[in-house]
């Protein structure tokens, strides 16, 4: 009479648990990565060693082809300074951050000081323009 084992050794593998768990990864790295990169318009940005920090109304950028974004939206000239105006509206003070490729011509630079300037002129406001730079 041959003798028989109750417990039988299964030797088949659950990936139920894997699944999950690699789900899991995935969100985790899609939400962190959207988080790493806040600035939409990749520039490079002139260097400086001055650290001046304020709290900034609005954005502006000028890429290397010389387009102009105010926020992540992109304007021709003629509209540069009633896209801006319209974003500090309400704001006797605010705070121009521009950030313009190091290869930008000085002129571009101008054009943006100039339509805040338009503003300040037409409203009364002590608008300020700070150009961004990143660490030496």
């Amino acid at each position: 009479m041959a003798i028989q084992t109750r417990n039988k050794r299964n030797a088949s593998f659950s990936m139920a648990s894997m699944s999950d768990l690699v789900f899991l990864l995935l969100i985790f790295f899609m939400l962190t990565s959207t988080l790493v990169s806040p600035n939409a318009i990749k520039l490079l940005l002139p260097q400086s060693s001055s650290k001046t920090m304020a709290k900034q109304s609005v954005t502006v950028y000028i890429n290397e082809t010389y387009q102009f974004f105010v926020g992540e939206s992109r304007v021709t000239e003629s509209e540069l300074a009633n896209r801006i105006g319209s974003n500090i509206q309400g704001n006797a003070e605010a705070t121009i951050v521009l950030r313009a490729d190091k290869t930008v011509p000085v002129q571009h630079i101008v054009t943006v000081i100039d339509a805040v300037n338009d503003i300040n002129n037409s409203t009364g406001a002590k608008h300020k323009v700070i150009l961004a730079t990143s660490p030496k």
